[in-house]
Order: structure tokens, then sequence, then C-alpha cells
């Protein structure tokens, strides 16, 4: 499964999108060691790297919208917490079997990979030109 970073992912914030390249990255080595047969620990390893990356991604995108004041925070939050918890679920899928499966691996895909990109593309489009344009209020 082919999953990288696109022009479709980009917010305009350097910040934001440098962080989710890195995100993308890691669910794509997730995936690729999963595909590869690297087993239960690797894959384990990688959801750990992934869990840690995630809350330092969501942290700083947070704190992000605080300092702009922007309007939609709690809501954000709200989503970050839902991507939290489809990772707790992978945990329990691994801790279930003997390794990473080809559900898990489309668990992945339906709860990680298609969310996120989704996410990126609504939430975090909208907050980057809400900060965009708090920057470059003349344009208001």
């Amino acid at each position: 499964m082919l999953i990288e970073f696109d022009d479709t992912l980009i917010t305009g914030n350097d910040t934001i999108d440098s962080q989710h390249r890195e995100l993308i990255e890691k669910i794509s080595n997730l995936v690729s060691s999963c595909e590869d047969g690297s087993g239960k620990v690797k894959a384990i390893q990688m959801l750990d790297y992934l869990s840690e990356y995630t809350d330092f991604h969501f942290s700083e995108e947070e704190k992000l919208q605080a300092d702009s004041g922007y309007p939609e925070l709690e809501q954000h939050k709200k989503k970050h917490a839902e991507f939290k918890n489809a990772i707790e679920e992978l945990y329990d899928m691994l801790e279930e079997s003997e390794g990473p499966t080809e559900e898990f691996v489309a668990q992945v895909q339906k709860n990680v990979v298609d969310w996120l990109f989704n996410h990126i593309k609504t939430f975090d489009r909208s907050v980057a030109e809400y900060i965009n344009m708090r920057g470059n209020s003349e344009r208001l």
C-alpha cells in the first residue's frame, strides 16, 4: 500500500505541512513493516513511534491554534482524540493476534490513513487558512 504526502495535503502552513510529512512517513513505515512480515514486535514498535509522534504533532497543532485564537479549537481537539482512540484500537488488535493481520492493515488504512488525509484536507487546512488570514488582516 503506497502512502505518501502529496500536493493535495498541503495546508500552506510550513510547520503543519512538515509535521504532516513526518507523520505520514511514520504511518507508511508502520504499514510497510506489517506488509513485509516483520512481525508483532516490529509492528508494536512502529505503532509506539507513530503514537508518540501523533501526540507531539497534535500538541503542536493545538498550541498553534490556541496562540492564533482559532475559534474551533475544542472541536479540533475532539477530532484529535478520535485519532488517538483509533491508535489504541490498533494496539488492542495487535495484542489479540500473533502479529499484524490483513484486517489490522485494513484498519490502519481506514482509521489512520483515510482519517488523517481527510482531516488534513478539511480541518487542518481550515486552521492554516484562518492563521493566514489573521496574519494578513488587510485582506479582510
